[in-house]
């Protein structure tokens, strides 16, 4: 158990971290906390990779497990006029740390930094294994790109995800997709619509076809989701012109198993239905790329799909970790996120061992007057450290 001058400690770099503002592609100041914090508490060796994520770690003396502990750095951004609270300020009240990043997800960031410190610590270092921490830029924006920097650096065996969980353990999530649809037509003057091709119309009838797909399931995990979120055509804005360019975009949750083929392919076949129907046709569908500025200069892009993963409850190292928790007095569910996370990378992609385990609620990410209660940072710090001792120890 934490001693209270330990508890202080982890409170107190909390609220450091907090009062350094990352939204993705600015996280330069709290990676500059982060590489004095991790020096100041023991650990040997501090990684700042070229997207701007930073990995600190410490090597027990005997081989054994790499352990990485994952936690993004980036949060959304705040329109600070609509908080009660100072957004970047830190304060507690009521057993409660407010400020932008506490629950998503400073707070198991740094639970994470101090948990393998104390641990390392008062083991001195006589532990079989390595533990590394990484803070991880634009997860907001690419769930698992930047991680896949990180995962390639450190070849870790085991990965924790700190994203909220209220201290339960999680051992899977649907992965997302964001799917473009494009039509294409003949510009016109609208007083003369029939010497044109209105893509409109056409992405209409493409839309209603693709309502009617069937989604995938999954025991545990659920449905699948395609859910149109966006439709845009040009010209914009479009005064007395047949638009000739339609796009809509599309939320896909996918799950375990699905390749990014076989996801575009029910569309592909509605796009391929219709135009034996409607020979002026012109469609297209494919992934959305994201591209974004790191904050070291360095640019990061990829096409928007992030696996979904899942693991049998009955593995070994899962039930280590929730040993481990319940030998301190924890009671973790075994459960499944809601939301996608770098775990996408690390299990979906990678196929590499990882659990989910972080404090506080899932649906205080993003909010107005986001808060972690202080209880719940103690708590996943000691959690941190039973699963460190769970899979290192002797």
């Amino acid at each position: 158990m934490l001693t209270k001058e330990r508890k202080e400690k982890v409170v107190e770099s909390l609220q450091k971290a907090i009062q350094a503002k990352s939204y993705s592609g600015e996280e330069k100041g709290v990676v500059e906390y982060l590489e004095k914090l991790f020096k100041d508490i023991g650990y040997d060796t501090v990684h700042i990779d070229r997207y701007g994520n930073i990995i600190g770690c410490i090597k027990g003396k005997k081989n054994g497990l790499k352990v990485l502990m994952d936690g993004h750095m980036d949060t959304v951004p705040v329109q600070e006029e609509k908080w009660k609270e100072n957004a970047f300020g830190g304060e507690i009240k009521d057993g409660k740390i407010y400020g932008r990043g506490t629950s998503d997800m400073k707070g198991a960031l740094i639970s994470m930094a101090l948990a393998g410190a104390y641990f390392a610590e008062d083991t001195k270092k006589d532990f079989s294994g390595e533990i590394y921490v990484a803070g991880i830029v634009h997860e907001e924006c690419f769930e698992g790109v930047a991680a896949r920097e990180v995962s390639e650096y450190v070849k870790p065996d085991i990965v924790i995800i700190g994203e909220a969980s209220e201290l339960n353990l999680k051992i899977g999530q649907r992965g997302r997709a964001e799917i473009v649809v494009e039509t294409f037509g003949k510009p016109a003057h609208s007083a003369n619509p029939e010497k044109g091709i209105n893509a409109v119309y056409k992405m209409m009838k493409l839309i209603e076809k693709i309502k009617t797909l069937p989604m995938t399931h999954q025991d545990k995990l659920g449905y699948g989701i395609l859910e149109l979120t966006d439709i845009k055509s040009l010209p914009y804005p479009g005064a007395s012109v047949v638009p000739d360019y339609c796009r809509a975009t599309y939320d896909r949750r996918l799950l375990v198993g699905e390749t990014m083929e076989g996801v575009l392919k029910p569309i592909q076949d509605c796009i391929n239905e219709l135009k034996k129907e409607d020979l002026e046709l012109e469609a297209k569908v494919s992934y959305a790329i994201g591209k974004e500025k790191c904050w070291t200069g360095e640019e990061i892009k990829g096409e928007r799909f992030f696996p979904g993963w899942l693991y049998d409850e009955k593995e070994e190292y899962i039930q280590k970790a929730y040993s481990g928790l319940k030998a301190i007095g924890q009671n973790p569910i075994i459960t499944y996120y809601n939301f996608c996370t770098n775990g996408s990378h690390y299990a979906g992609e990678a196929k590499i061992h990882t659990i989910g385990y972080g404090p506080s609620k899932e649906n205080l990410a993003h909010v107005i007057d986001e808060y972690v209660e202080v209880e719940q940072i103690e708590k996943v710090t000691e959690g941190y450290y039973a699963i460190l001792d769970a899979y290192l120890g002797k």
